[in-house]
């Protein structure tokens, strides 16, 4: 069935207090949608927000960021008041998140909640909690502990501990828990609100008819409690240092190559084990989202194995991945999931047939698609119906951006394929935002995502990240008066002609 939706990160709602959340304005949006004849609403990672700020570089690949928690919810449940969240210090940016601001005053907001959760709120006994805190006692005890230990090391990264907690013995842990009581508490309190919060707001979704595609980075963070918890995991030193880490090779974009930073896995402890760990993120990733979109599918096939301390990612190699066994093994153990795969980039012959074998959609990106030195697979012409097809994505500047930044010979190109004349763009430079909406949603692919940004006809101050870079990524924010019936109409009226209502 041809379908369409948009892509919106969460943090990016026009909600209060400095950030988007799981508040009324995510509902409207999820109105918008239905308005605007969308069947899907795409986001970033949901995980807490690590290094630079990047929810591709989270501190657990299973918990929640705290920053999404509705405050008004906490508000109406009697555990904050009104002045306490219109502090000053609390709000922000109604365009921009700052991240630092929301990082000083969340977590005081949120700890005043627990102590009346659970002090006259009785939170401790409450059945949905506890509830809560049993079902996902598998990741979510050493989360907690992960946190608190981190907390009272000024947020040290796990990797600079001393070494009796670092290396997990048993003896020193049973002393952490006991003297990190409260703060583990107050961490699993935090992933019950966000938990809660979000699963009624997707349920809302989908009475909608509208459904969310989650985010799956492929690769944790180095810093994280899953690298903490599960060494074995990973591939590490007998001290718990990567014996090597994640990153692309060198190419035209980059002499150097990019450096992620990741640790890699240990994919034959994987397969001796049934996928278990993966088996286990999968599932529950379906809790939380309808259709899961795994990052740089790549690396199952192949990933570029960096020696660790290397400066650059030039001296990587390749290395064969699990392949099609671990997807073999999720069709047993899961059954048939809604899946894409973000097949981008370079793409060897092994990568193509893993994608074709799994039969799940790839994703075509129409930015790369105006290469006046080549043909491209990006061009609509070239399209398979199985497959997904974005004006961008999170990583690619807005359209309107991109475009008026191109060679003249890819303007040239671009132009003579959609059918506009400089003449139009001199008159409104904003059509071809439009133009490129256009190709994409009248292609032959089944779906087709276009990001928030190229509907709003916004240029670059509204990128949500560059590759590589630090400092000023994840931050754009959507104003509250743009979702207007104006504009919902018209994406539906576009959509409906190309078959997607």
């Amino acid at each position: 069935m041809r379908k369409s939706g948009i892509l919106l990160p969460i943090s990016a709602i026009p909600s209060g207090y400095g950030i988007g959340g799981f508040s009324k304005e995510a509902y409207a949006f999820v109105d918008f949608l239905k308005a605007a004849g969308q069947k899907l609403w795409q986001i970033l990672p949901l995980g807490p927000t690590g290094y630079g700020d990047s929810p591709y570089q989270s501190f657990s690949t299973f918990a929640g960021n705290p920053y999404y928690i509705d405050l008004e919810a906490l508000i109406e449940e009697g555990l904050l008041t009104r002045e306490e969240c219109e502090a000053p210090d609390v709000g922000g940016s109604k365009e921009y998140v700052d991240y630092e601001k929301i990082y000083l005053s969340r977590f005081p907001l949120l700890k005043l909640a627990f102590d009346r959760a659970f002090g006259e709120k009785n939170y401790a006994v409450k059945p949905e909690y506890v509830r809560f805190v049993r079902e996902n006692a598998y990741w979510l005890d050493d989360y907690a502990l992960y946190m608190a230990v981190k907390d009272a090391r000024q947020g040290m990264s796990f990797t600079l501990w001393e070494d009796d907690v670092r290396l997990r013995k048993e003896d020193v842990l049973a002393k952490c828990r006991q003297d990190y009581a409260k703060e583990v508490e107050f961490y699993k309190f935090q992933q019950f609100l966000f938990a809660t919060q979000w699963k009624a707001l997707k349920k809302y979704a989908n009475e909608q008819g509208i459904e969310i595609v989650g985010d799956i980075p492929i690769y944790v963070s180095a810093d994280s409690a899953d690298v903490w918890a599960n060494p074995r995991l990973f591939q590490l030193t007998e001290e718990g240092i990567p014996s090597a880490v994640a990153g692309c090779p060198p190419d035209a974009f980059s002499a150097t190559g990019q450096l992620w930073g990741n640790p890699l896995y240990d994919w034959d402890y994987h397969k001796e084990t049934g996928y278990e760990w993966w088996m286990q993120r999968i599932a529950y990733c379906y809790e939380l989202y309808d259709i899961v979109r795994i990052d740089h599918f790549r690396g199952f096939d192949e990933y570029w194995s960096i020696p660790y301390g290397d400066p650059t990612a030039e001296r990587g190699k390749w290395v064969k991945g699990p392949g099609y066994d671990i997807f073999d093994t999720m069709k047993k153990k899961l059954g048939d999931k809604a899946v894409i795969a973000e097949d981008l980039g370079f793409l060897t012959e092994s990568v193509l047939e893993l994608v074709a074998k799994t039969g799940y959609p790839g994703m075509k990106v129409l930015q790369f698609a105006f290469d006046s030195r080549e043909d491209s697979d990006y061009l609509p012409h070239n399209y398979p119906t199985n497959c997904v097809v974005y004006t961008g994505t999170h990583d690619n500047d807005t359209t309107i951006s991109w475009y008026y930044q191109r060679t003249e010979e890819d303007k040239e190109m671009a132009n003579e394929y959609l059918d506009i004349s400089p003449e139009e763009l001199e008159k409104d430079k904003n059509r071809i935002a439009w133009k490129l909406i256009r190709a994409a949603l009248s292609s032959v692919a089944d779906t087709a995502v276009i990001p928030m940004q190229d509907y709003l006809e916004k240029g670059g101050e509204a990128r949500i990240n560059m590759p590589s870079t630090l400092g000023n990524n994840w931050k754009w924010r959507m104003t509250k008066e743009v979702c207007t019936e104006e504009l919902a109409k018209k994406i539906k009226n576009l959509c409906a002609l190309y078959g997607r209502v």
